[in-house]
Formats: structure tokens, sequence, C-alpha cells
């Protein structure tokens, strides 16, 4: 009888000698088996060319495509939500749709895309906070929580085991311990640094946590492509966060890598803030398998009494959504721009149509701009990010790095009009592979403040020249190459 370690050389040798037969049937399997984009298709086919086997086996891993599962259910609110959504879809179609502010009325169009693919409810009522500075957020934050009353629900990408968490913990146990119901929920991947003693020590004091896509065994992300990117906090229904920060001390600027942390998030006061709080519990049924639709008093303030101007439309996509519906209305923004159109983004990896809309806008005399980070945090991204600069340069475009730290905030802003911000990057994995929310704000005041800041930023930031880009080192071309080419997979 052969010894275990004589079937392993069989085996090992086996493979050894039909490498190319054996690359070749997992080739085909991608192929023919998986409905992918073919750029992503010929970028994972070259990645087996190069290391067989092994590829077929990163495929396997972070290749696989969930798009279109259906994940979330509305459920029990589905009907309240349906009525809702059609009464206003009804109004536009039969021209009756008003707004607070007349000139919105031209965007009804994406209004109706937005009800009709993404149930995304109009709302007119509510009042919003900007913050690009991690301290000043996490003090709004925390405020917040001290004086919520019925219900805390927080959602983060990444949560790190540090001070700026530890500010947050204690507030969140502080209010457990007074009756409130809290819940946080992670993403497995992203909050790889939360430490289980911490998740521990929430359970333990009456903290309700769910971990999102959880790692098998503790170790391997069976679907690490997946991430849930979303970064949502809601407090009673009323008044809600969401944006770009994440919960760690290099958000607030002390991480000497990174310096200087500039990101855009909100804080919403009004209607909007239930869509948010529906949003986080489709997420929170799903990992948690607790159905909150059950409960009514998650959507009491449904239909709040009016107190801000802003209208606001809460989007979200991810790889179960038959839409790209945040990709999408970022396509409809920039074909409606008339003047100027302002993106800041820390990765820049759009896919065909997004570079195209932006190429014909600025061929048609739009102002186009577009400021990225001045260094990287993940090295193939940021220099995939660059090689895009070409394509804009090459139109007329304007292209800049914002050199006061790293430049973390996610959005477009059109003609002091309409913006949209959130957690989405404008690349092809915020697009089609993450789950990811955005709030699409119809008011010309927040539009205003929001280019506003752009504009402040551009007093720290250099502006990427078609000199400049044509003289960057040799070195740089390489890396640029070579992470374009893998683009499809980052």
């Amino acid at each position: 009888m052969e010894s275990v370690v004589d079937i392993i050389i069989t085996g090992k040798n086996f493979v050894m000698n039909n490498i190319f037969y054996i690359n070749l049937v997992l080739s085909i399997i991608i192929v023919f088996f998986q409905r992918k984009d073919p750029k992503s298709v010929w970028a994972w086919l070259l990645v087996m060319y190069f290391i067989p086997i092994v590829g077929f086996i990163l495929y396997m891993l972070i290749g696989q495509d969930m798009h279109k599962r259906r994940m979330f259910r509305t459920k029990e609110i589905a009907d309240e939500l349906n009525t809702v959504i059609r009464k206003q879809e009804e109004r536009i179609y039969k021209n009756e749709f008003k707004s607070q502010e007349s000139e919105i009325s031209e965007f009804s169009d994406l209004i109706l895309y937005n009800l009709e693919s993404g149930d995304a409810v109009y709302t007119d009522d509510n009042d919003i906070e900007i913050y690009t500075n991690g301290e000043e957020k996490f003090k709004a934050l925390i405020n917040a929580i001290y004086k919520a009353e019925k219900y805390i629900h927080m959602q983060y990408y990444i949560i790190k085991s540090d001070e700026v968490f530890d500010r947050i913990m204690e507030a969140l146990i502080k209010k457990a311990k007074e009756g409130v119901e809290v819940r946080i929920l992670y993403d497995s991947m992203g909050c790889r640094n939360l430490k289980r003693s911490d998740v521990k020590k929430l359970n333990e004091n009456n903290v309700m946590t769910a971990e999102f896509f959880p790692a098998f065994l503790r170790r391997l992300h069976l679907r690490i492509n997946y991430r849930n990117h979303r970064k949502i906090v809601v407090i009673d229904g009323k008044s809600a966060f969401v944006g770009g920060f994440n919960v760690g001390k290099e958000y607030i600027g002390k991480d000497k890598k990174f310096g200087n942390w500039r990101d855009t998030h909100f804080k919403i006061t009004g209607s909007a803030a239930t869509a948010l709080g529906v949003r986080f519990i489709l997420d929170w049924n799903y990992a948690a398998k607790e159905n909150l639709f059950q409960t009514d008093k998650y959507f009491e303030n449904m239909e709040q009494e009016a107190k801000g101007s802003n209208a606001i439309q809460v989007i979200s996509s991810g790889p179960d959504s038959n839409n790209q519906n945040i990709r999408n209305n970022y396509v409809r923004l920039i074909n409606k721009a008339k003047n100027n159109i302002y993106i800041q983004s820390p990765y820049f990896i759009p896919d065909d149509v997004v570079l195209d809309a932006l190429k014909i806008a600025a061929l048609s005399g739009i102002d186009v701009r577009v400021m990225i980070p001045c260094k990287p945090d993940h090295p193939f991204v940021y220099w995939a990010t660059y090689s895009y600069m070409s394509d804009l340069l090459s139109v007329g475009a304007k292209c800049y790095t914002y050199d006061d730290g790293f430049l973390h905030a996610k959005g477009m802003v059109i003609d002091r009009k309409v913006a949209c911000y959130g957690t989405a990057n404008m690349d092809i994995r915020s697009f089609k592979l993450n789950f990811e929310v955005n709030a699409v704000i119809y008011n010309q005041e927040t539009a205003a403040k929001l280019e506003n800041i752009f504009m402040e930023d551009l007093n720290q930031s250099t502006q990427i020249t078609p000199y400049i880009y044509a003289n960057r080192p040799f070195v740089i071309r390489i890396k640029e190459q070579v992470s374009r080419l893998l683009s499809p997979l980052l």
C-alpha cells in the first residue's frame, strides 16, 4: 500500500506534468460557465496564465460573481413603501411634481429613475450638516449617540480597536445600560482589526452585533471580493450619518502614513434618516437573521414634520442589484450638467460608460474637474487611478492631486444644483462589487457649499497638467500600465 507521502508525490507529479491541460480546463470554466464582463474575463485569464492553478484558486476566492442574487427583502414594509413610491411616480408622470426649489424640477427624470429602479423615496424636509474633518464628525456622532432615546443603529465597513472606537464604545454601552437598543453591523473583511474582546465587551453590555459575510474559521474570507462598504448611523429614525469616514485613528489624522485625513460626511435630520434606517435594517436582517421590519417603532418617522429644505433620495447598489444605481446616477448627472462637474474620489477607475460621459462633457465645453489623492493607500488601485488622468487630460478636463494628507471624499456636484455623495468611489468595484449607499441631494444651497469646499481644496492641490503627466518617470509609467491592465480585478 502506498504511503501518504508517495500519494502526495504522485499527485504533485501528475499536476506538474499536466498543468497546461488542467489550466486550460479551469480557464474554460471561467469563460463558459461564468457570466462576467469580457474585460474581467481576460484579466483573470491573464492571471491564470502567469500563475497557473493558483490563479484559479484566487478566482474562486475573490472572482465569483454574486451579481443579481437576491439578498435583501423589505417584506413587511414593501406595501407601505410601494404606495409612497407609486404616488410619487404618478405625480411626475402627470407633471404635478413640485419641489421647494423650482429649478430642481428639471431633475424629475432622475428622481423617477431612482423611484423605479431603486425604490428611493424622495423626501424634501431634510437638514444637512457637512463634515470634512474627522474630529468634528466623531464629536457630532458621539453627541448624537448620547441624545438617543429609543435606538441606535450603526454600520461601518472598517472599525479598528483604538482610541476612536473606545470613545464611541463608551457612549454606546452607556446608552445600552439606559435601555436604548444598540446594534452594530460590521463588515468581516474590513474589520479584521476589530478585537474579539471588544465585540465580547459590547455583547456583555447589551449591545447587539452582527458580522457581514463572516470569515470561515475566523480567518478565511470566502467572499473577500464582496464587501459591505456602507457607513450608516441612524438614531431614533430622526437623524442619520452617512459618508466616507470609517472608525479608526487615521480618520482623525493620527496615522503618520496618511497625515491629515480629508473626507466628506453628512448628518441628515429629516425623513431621509428613515430611508437610511431602512437600508440598515435590510443589511442587518440578512447578517443577523433578525427581522426588524416587524417592529413599527423603526418606521414611525417616515413622514416627519417638515423642518429642512434639502430634497434627498437615498440610493444604494451592490452585487445583488439588477441595476448599477449609483453608477447610473453619476452618468445621468454628468449628462445633465450644463456648466461644471466637480468630482472627488480616492479611487478613480471608471467603466467605459462613465469615462465616455465625462469625455463628451469636457469636449462640449463643460468645466470637468477631477481630484484624487497625492499618495496611495492601495498602490495598484492608485496607479490605475493615475492612468485615467491621461484620458481626461486628452479632452481638456482638469485633474488635480490633493496634497494636504489623504483625500477620501467620494462624490460629485454639478452646476451648484445637485450633489451625489456617500460611500461609493468612482470605480468599478464600488459600481458592481461593493455594497454602497449614497445620498442624491437636490438643493442649491448645499450643492453650493460642496462646490465651495471643492474650490477650497484646490488651494491644497497640484494640477496635473499635460506637461507634468507626459514627463512622469518611466517607473510610474510601468506601474500605470500593469495596474490598468488589472483594473477590472481591483
